[in-house]
């Protein structure tokens, strides 16, 4: 979340800011919440201190033997008074955190101006878009002409948006992502991590997903027990590893890695890619998390970016990386690129990973912290996440880009040694 400070402080240029991404700030409820606030906390602090001093008089004039009986009376007044004073001040603070909780973080000065997605900017492409001298089938013909890929089981057991792989393109799904994590382990120097499917509330609010996004989410609810979710991605249970934690700064950059499923109930995007594999209910995803000194976070950002572009390299398939738009960046970043592949049979780019900076926002949020060793003092640290990358849009990809002109598709190089070196399959 943003600092609250720099709301009571900035209030009009973090609403000018936030316009630029399309986010209306209700400055005027922030402003009377804050008011009421300060004249409340004004009241209740005047209210304490009388009757710190009615307490202290009640003692002297029982020394002299007075009556205490009314002063007994007024202090035992005050005191409920104090009490329906932080009933108060606690209701208006739980507003603004609430309000708090809902507001995405801030662009950075680089990110280009823009309402939608026709305002990203490509900062570069890798590769020919490939071309082809017979008719180019897309992944679901591919995949379902040997029965590899099986949307009709999948709805049989579990609805729309799953899929069932089967012989040699499950094989190829798990040899995609076993390459990805031991590129990024061996050469981008990422610890491997093995996190839980299911977490509770505070650390999908610790990454931005909640209260906002819980639409898209799917619960799991437990009587007398705290909901579980599944993991939208593992960015949710990779960052929050840090969450509430003082860490040394001689550990930084902390860099995880972990290929897991990941689940969305996409309950935005009713319509949208409801062919085959682009957008499902469930599909895994190698994904990086960066944990690094403020300073360091714009570096980082280009390395995590360039770490996600080796994977599209060694596999050779055509890509281009854009700059997201402020109207077009997720809710925790401060800046994003994203990386799309080249997809044949739509004869365009589709995203397949995005890499961004959160800067302080997901740390606000989890209290995770580094000590600075210059003053001695916990600071928080800045977080960044990418996909390196979407197991699922990457087969796919990769079935498009390969595909023969008998329906059989080559196995990309890299692909090989996972693939008990089988050169096609088909």
């Amino acid at each position: 979340m943003l600092d609250s400070k720099l709301l009571r402080s900035n209030l009009q240029d973090v609403a000018d800011r936030l316009a630029s991404r399309g986010f209306a700030l209700d400055v005027a409820r922030i402003e009377a919440l804050e008011e009421q606030r300060k004249t409340v906390q004004t009241r209740t602090e005047a209210l304490q201190a009388e009757r710190n001093a009615r307490s202290k008089s009640i003692g002297q004039a029982k020394q002299r033997g007075e009556d205490i009986a009314p002063l007994m009376a007024d202090v035992e007044r005050m005191a409920g008074e104090l009490s329906a004073g932080k009933t108060e001040l606690d209701a208006i603070q739980s507003e603004l955190d609430s309000i708090l909780l809902g507001i995405p973080n801030l662009p950075h000065e680089s990110v280009p101006l823009g309402e939608d997605e026709d305002g990203n900017v490509e900062v570069r492409r890798w590769g020919t878009p490939t071309t082809f001298d017979f008719p180019v089938q897309d992944h679901v013909a591919l995949g379902e002409k040997f029965g590899w890929l099986d949307f009709e089981t999948a709805a049989k057991l579990s609805g729309a948006r799953f899929a069932l792989l089967r012989g040699p393109i499950a094989r190829l799904h798990r040899a995609l992502a076993q390459f990805m994590i031991n590129l990024h382990v061996t050469e981008h120097g990422y610890e491997e991590a093995y996190t839980p499917y299911l977490v509770q509330a505070p650390a999908l609010q610790g990454t931005g997903q909640l209260p906002k996004f819980e639409e898209d989410l799917f619960k799991i609810s437990r009587e007398g027990e705290a909901d579980l979710y599944l993991i939208p991605t593992a960015e949710v249970s990779l960052t929050n590893i840090v969450a509430g934690e003082i860490v040394d700064a001689k550990q930084l950059p902390i860099k995880f890695v972990a290929h897991t499923p990941c689940f969305r109930s996409e309950a935005g995007a009713s319509g949208r890619d409801t062919r085959g594999m682009i957008r499902q209910h469930q599909f895994d995803k190698v994904e990086m998390v960066q944990v690094v000194e403020p300073s360091k976070s714009m570096e980082a950002l280009e390395s995590l970016t360039a770490n996600a572009e080796k994977v599209l390299q060694l596999l050779e398939l055509p890509y281009r990386t854009l700059a997201l738009c402020t109207g077009d960046m997720g809710f925790s970043a401060v800046k994003t690129y994203d990386l799309e592949v080249w997809i044949p049979s739509q004869d365009k780019y589709r995203e397949i990973s995005s890499c961004s900076n959160c800067g302080d926002f997901q740390a606000r949020r989890m209290q995770a912290r580094f000590r600075n060793p210059e003053t001695g003092k916990p600071e928080l640290v800045h977080t960044l996440n990418g996909s390196g990358l979407a197991v699922g849009r990457t087969l796919v990809a990769v079935l498009e880009n390969y595909q023969q002109a008998d329906g059989s598709i080559r196995v990309p190089e890299v692909l090989k040694p996972y693939m008990g070196g089988i050169e096609v399959i088909g």
